[in-house]
């Protein structure tokens, strides 16, 4: 299985505070991974550190086998990235904007850009300065998107758009997954997003790894019991969260067989992620080990 993205026991703080620390993990190369963990949790540190945009204290990203801070060429030219804030030059038309897109990089395609920005209906000599905040957000995506990256990296894109945008934007974003096969990382805190889009899954908690791995095997391997309160002790498996009443209690719990008497429920993706959210000394994973400063 190839991968795109993979670290182990990255680590990046600022003073004694770690935004990322000891984090080993491995994103297959043709997934659309949801990224996803509470504010402060090291998701936008992490995708800074694996386009080269910050500098590791520990560990180092590899991007297809490439290091970003040994090789950065190499890297930039396979990854596209769109942070939250959208930094685009406001002054420029949208025309300008994809020409200096390919200026900066050698495998721009001005072609697919601006038939993206005609089927949208943005005009080319509008300044972006002048565009609602959905069109901003696509002239950002055709910029990432015009230099035909393998791997994307997207920093909560759509956090500030109406719910008509935001569809819209999704929809041009998986029409070139499917297109071009290529692998996404998205951060996002709207799970129902990331339902509809996503079939790997990354929690972070406090700057580690929490959860990581296929959607569709992590939410087969999780589910709701819930059966007489007496009774807990014979529960196995990791609970993640759990609510008791006098007679009944309510868990969602990773792994172990359906104790008898007791009933199972599927869970959802957004069952699963606020479990863990909620809970962030719960880990499917086992720990790596502390690596030193």
């Amino acid at each position: 299985m190839a991968i795109a993205l993979e670290a182990s026991g990255l680590g990046k703080r600022y003073g004694s505070t770690w935004a990322v620390r000891d984090l080993c993990i491995s994103i297959p190369a043709g997934r659309v991974v949801a990224l996803v963990g509470p504010n402060g949790a090291g998701k936008t540190t992490f995708l800074q550190l694996a386009i080269g945009l910050l500098t590791p204290d520990t560990g180092d990203p590899q991007v297809f086998g490439w290091s970003p801070r040994d090789n950065p060429t190499l890297v930039l030219a396979r990854v596209g990235f769109l942070a939250q804030e959208r930094p685009l030059y406001m002054g420029f038309t949208v025309a300008e904007t994809l020409r200096m897109g390919r200026e900066l990089n050698p495998k721009w395609d001005l072609a697919l850009a601006e038939a993206r920005m005609r089927r949208l209906e943005i005009p080319l000599n509008r300044r972006v300065g002048k565009l609602s905040g959905g069109q901003q957000a696509q002239v950002a995506l055709a910029l990432a998107l015009g230099k035909r990256p393998e791997l994307l990296l997207l920093d909560e894109p759509v956090a500030n758009l109406d719910p008509l945008a935001r569809r819209q934007f999704l929809a041009e974003l998986m029409e070139s997954v499917a297109a071009e096969g290529l692998t996404v990382v998205l951060s996002s805190h709207l799970i129902a997003d990331l339902e509809r889009l996503a079939d790997h899954l990354v929690i972070l908690a406090g700057g580690r790894l929490q959860v990581a791995g296929d959607l569709e095997p992590l939410l087969e391997d999780h589910r709701w019991l819930v059966g007489p309160t007496e009774e807990i002790g014979r529960v196995g498996g990791t609970v993640v969260q759990a609510g008791t009443g006098e007679r009944q209690c309510r868990m969602l719990v990773r792994g172990p067989a359906v104790p008898r008497g007791w009933t199972a429920a599927p869970v959802t993706l957004e069952d699963l992620v606020l479990a863990y959210l909620g809970n962030p000394d719960v880990s499917a994973l086992a720990q790596p080990e502390a690596v030193p400063a």
